[in-house]
């Protein structure tokens, strides 16, 4: 088994070898809590998809800032190695200076899915996460100019998906029954398809994909099996299985049709596996418990004392944990992520780090 590319789905990047010593101009950011760097601290929303309170933020920042985790995420880290700062959230109030010190926006939210329907009215949904980025290419042209020339090199990231199905079991709802389950993944799949199209329209070419993990195994779904189990709930997972399989295929479809589409799909499933079978190999002492929440697992949102279940405890060393809290991940499970991303290579030599930096 090939130690790298384990963790790798790189497919249809043709060998760039135009490359610039300085990382892509603008990283723009869209998805869920995986990615969500504060935006939902700016929406009337409920708690449940807030993370603007002690213990989040707790090893890095020392202070919440609404990011899902105990300290940065996946995109943060990404960020650090394409030496641009942390990238702000699309709801926070910036100022416009100039081309030079505009390094992108991060467009995600908490609780996000593909589907309106998903946590509807709670959350910005996917589309509107692409109504927002073609009004911030506006007020780019509008500002500091060079609008298109900065979506053109940008590297776009997404996180998608998870909430549309976790959700229908979380909130007993008839959504997922009403379709077949293949139905409803190309509904999904359809929405995120919709929204590439409309950022290579805008001059979009470089995207990168993260699959989906094995969800019915996240602490939170866990506990919906019966105690004497405590098995995956494999429903979720089935549908995270499917849906990785036809995301695998839309993006060769994708290349095919999209003039100048790059993409990279990193394999978040093999990787977050390895890490919740394995923790010791990795370096973390617990893989399926939570650092943060209550009852089995950890597993009930509870984090933070805010949400409907008020009790809730925290682990002194969340390092030593794959899970932050229910269905989210500690920092050094996201920086580990990240470095995989930026340096794993496959047999045609590509990587993050080829993608950012070649044109």
């Amino acid at each position: 088994m090939a130690k790298l590319s384990f963790f790798l789905i790189l497919i249809s990047i043709p060998l760039i070898t135009g490359c610039r010593k300085q990382p892509a101009a603008a990283l723009f950011i869209f998805g869920d809590s995986l990615f969500d760097a504060g935006n939902n601290n700016y929406i009337n929303t409920t708690t449940l998809d807030q993370a603007n309170f002690w213990p989040y933020g707790v090893s890095y920042f020392h202070h919440p800032t609404g990011r899902f985790s105990d300290g940065r995420l996946i995109s943060d880290f990404i960020a650090e190695h394409a030496k641009l700062p942390l990238i702000p959230p699309y709801l926070q109030p910036r100022n416009y200076r100039d081309l030079q010190n505009y390094h992108g926006v991060n467009f995600a939210s908490a609780g996000a899915g593909a589907l309106s329907q998903t946590f509807q009215g709670l959350v910005i949904d996917l589309k509107t996460q692409l109504k927002y980025y073609k009004r911030e290419v506006a007020e780019l042209r509008h500002n500091i100019g060079g609008g298109a020339r900065i979506s053109s090199t940008a590297i776009y990231l997404f996180s998608i998906g998870s909430n549309d199905y976790m959700s229908p079991f979380l909130l007993n709802s008839t959504l997922l029954s009403s379709y077949p389950h293949s139905k409803y993944v190309d509904m999904v799949l359809g929405n995120l398809s919709t929204v590439v199209k409309a950022i290579h329209k805008k001059g979009g070419r470089k995207f990168v994909f993260l699959n989906l993990g094995e969800l019915g195994c996240f602490p939170g779904l866990r506990i919906l099996k019966p105690e004497t189990d405590g098995g995956c709930l494999e429903e979720v997972s089935e549908l995270s299985e499917l849906h990785n399989k036809k995301l695998k295929d839309l993006l060769v479809k994708l290349d095919q049709q999209l003039q100048g589409f790059k993409y990279f799909l990193y394999d978040f499933k093999s990787s977050l596996a390895q890490k919740t079978t394995r923790p010791l190999k990795y370096g973390f002492e617990e893989g399926k418990m939570a650092c943060c929440g209550t009852g089995r697992f950890n597993g009930v949102f509870s984090c933070g004392g805010k949400r409907p279940v008020k009790e809730f405890q925290v682990c002194e060393n969340p390092s030593k944990y794959v899970f932050w809290d229910s269905y989210h991940l500690t920092e050094r499970v996201y920086k580990q992520m990240a470095d995989e991303m930026w340096y794993a290579s496959t047999e045609r030599d590509n990587s993050l780090k080829k993608l950012f930096l070649c044109i």
